[in-house]
């Protein structure tokens, strides 16, 4: 079983802090590659446990969109941006430059638009974690999908356990008129969980 990360208020706030770096640097990223400002914050950093996940998210039955990679190097893991397939549909239309309306369904151009978005979010922060921790962390292709919240979650966490902690960043995205929220979750195996938090622990 996994103990509950214990970290005190100093070593969350550093963890905070690395997200608002990372953050920034996917903000110039994405700014820069659609020329429009898009503003992204951190306004939390928790560590949740697979339940809660789905909870935050809307619950089991809700439908989302989930960009999801696998981190390479000293730690093994995978990331996952999860946004509600309506979040997943504005965010496109913003980065597209389209205009927004109710329709669920995403043009070729939009998926790529929401991956790129993961993937270049999941590269600031992997990035901002380096630096931080010194550990060399490197994410794979990002691949999209469109399903219930239980059915992405039971995917990307096949064969870890149940009681799994996983490090969630609040994030939203936002522009003059709109903001969007959505989730950035570090999904470690167990070994990859323990380095983490340690190297957290040596460096804050």
């Amino acid at each position: 079983m996994f103990d509950t990360p214990k970290l005190d208020e100093t070593q969350m706030d550093a963890i905070k802090e690395v997200g608002n770096i990372g953050a920034g640097h996917a903000a110039t990223a994405l700014s820069q590659l659609i020329e429009k400002k898009i503003f992204i914050k951190v306004p939390q950093v928790l560590f949740l446990t697979l339940d809660e996940i789905i909870n935050l998210v809307g619950g089991a039955q809700s439908l989302i969109a989930g960009v999801t990679m696998h981190v390479l190097g000293d730690v093994s893991a995978k990331i996952v941006l999860i946004l509600p397939r309506t979040s997943a549909v504005q965010l496109a239309t913003m980065l597209t430059k389209q205009q927004a309306d109710e329709r669920q369904i995403l043009t070729a151009l939009e998926h790529s638009a929401i991956k790129e978005v993961g993937n270049i979010l999941a590269g600031a922060y992997l990035n901002a974690l380096t630096e931080f921790l010194g550990l060399m962390l490197l994410q794979s292709v990002p691949q999209l999908v469109f399903d219930l919240a239980e059915a992405v979650m039971a995917e990307v966490t096949k064969g870890m356990p149940e009681d799994l902690k996983v490090l969630c960043i609040e994030t939203t995205f936002s522009e003059p008129n709109r903001v969007i929220n959505g989730h950035f979750f570090l999904i470690p195996e167990k070994n990859s969980l323990e380095q983490i938090l340690k190297a957290i622990r040596t460096r804050s």
